[in-house]
């Protein structure tokens, strides 16, 4: 059953130049009035199942935060439906409707009642909602006092213990510490496993695989694609490795030197690019052919620009021919965080067992930045066969022994 129904919303924006902003300005200087509309969301459609949860990704600007405001009612669409059964909660603007003046126990009464909870339900939980935000010994100082963090901490603690039928989540999981923020995130996966329906806006990919079955890539106002994380992600990533490379516009390259040959978009490079992939084998060979158990060596070629590096981060992902995800993993999730690249090298990961079982794979390979976007995403970069004499099932070989006695 769809709890969440989005048919064909339309969403666009006046921007002004110049706009007046007394009464005054704006009858004396009427052509300071002028704008032109954007068209931040084209046609905009999907269902939500109850209990499911999707990801919102795409780049800054496409549309994901505004589509949230539509489905909250902050703002309505120009045309097109959103329908919502049951309560929401939102994680949008946390904080909204704190006080200064007021103290954080009293800021938890109004905020939880703008959610709909009664004084008696607030009453119930208010307790389990001051433990989760860790504030004991602050929560009767007004909020004023409290820093940034702690102030995002008891709105996040409201929001998340508010019992809802949907929640709205939009780039706020970086909250508090590593310990708040790996609680945070705890306390959604708890969420989702009692069946409460979840939207998330993030560009943590990473975050969005762990919590979501389908991924929505919102491009230029439309949906670019739907799908399960491991087939929508690489698509946008490699989508953004290619936007990111910089590109000298021909006229400014012209003017700063008449007599030098502008090079063709397509001859730029980004701050670092992959320019080759290569699985080794036991054999020194790269044939593409191995079998289960083998000694592999994966080499990755790269090019960098190091001055123009925003930080660095490799990924891969071991995918079936059937786009099963295998195995995935990167530096920054085994704390691999202190090399940096050279102009030219070879990033070089070894498995001592390629515990596969018979069947055609490929590998996508990344070089990211700290910011998780991509510097380059070489989807299928490396395709290989695995064999074996032995007919086995599923994707891992487990080493194993029999006994009969």
């Amino acid at each position: 059953m769809a709890v969440i129904e989005v048919r064909d919303v339309k969403k666009t924006f006046k921007v002004y130049f110049d706009k007046g902003q007394t009464f005054k300005e704006k009858i004396l200087f009427r052509k300071r009035n002028r704008y032109e509309e954007r068209a931040i969301l084209n046609g905009i459609s999907f269902d939500v199942e109850k209990g499911e949860a999707i990801g919102l990704v795409g780049h800054n600007g496409c549309g994901k935060s505004t589509l949230l405001k539509l489905m909250t009612k902050i703002i309505y669409p120009d045309s097109g439906s959103i329908k919502i059964q049951g309560r929401i909660s939102s994680l949008l603007e946390l904080g909204a409707g704190f006080h200064p003046d007021m103290t954080g126990r009293e800021n938890i009464y109004t905020n939880a009642s703008i959610f709909g909870l009664t004084k008696k339900e607030i009453e119930s939980r208010i307790d389990e909602i001051i433990e989760f935000s860790e504030l004991e010994q602050f929560i009767d100082n007004p909020v004023r006092t409290y820093s940034s963090g702690m102030y995002t901490r008891l709105a996040f603690s409201v929001a998340i213990n508010v019992d809802a039928d949907v929640l709205l989540v939009d780039e706020i999981l970086a909250v508090g510490d590593a310990a708040f923020q790996a609680k945070c995130f705890e306390k959604l996966l708890d969420i989702k496993a009692k069946g409460t329906t979840i939207v998330i806006v993030s560009h943590s990919l990473a975050q969005v695989e762990q919590i979501c079955e389908r991924s929505i890539w919102i491009d230029g106002g439309k949906i670019r694609m739907v799908g399960s994380p491991n087939e929508v992600h690489p698509q946008y990533l490699e989508y953004m490795g290619q936007k990111r490379r910089p590109i000298k516009p021909a006229a400014a390259a012209a003017k700063s030197d008449p007599d030098k040959t502008v090079e063709k978009p397509e001859e730029k490079e980004s701050a670092a690019c992959i320019t080759k992939a290569e699985l080794i084998g036991e054999e020194s060979s790269d044939s593409g052919k191995y079998r289960t158990g083998e000694r592999v060596t994966l080499k990755i070629h790269y090019k960098a620009v190091p001055e123009k590096l925003n930080g660095v981060l490799v990924g891969l992902i071991f995918f079936r021919n059937d786009k099963l995800q295998c195995y995935g993993t990167n530096t920054q999730r085994e704390r691999l965080t202190e090399f940096t690249l050279k102009e030219e090298g070879v990033i070089t990961c070894e498995f001592d067992k390629l515990n596969l079982v018979a069947g055609s794979y490929w590998i996508d390979i990344a070089l990211r930045a700290k910011d998780m976007f991509a510097y380059d995403y070489k989807a299928q970069a490396v395709r290989f066969t695995v064999y074996n004499n032995v007919d086995e099932v599923g994707v891992a070989k487990l080493d194993h022994k029999w006994k009969f006695d």
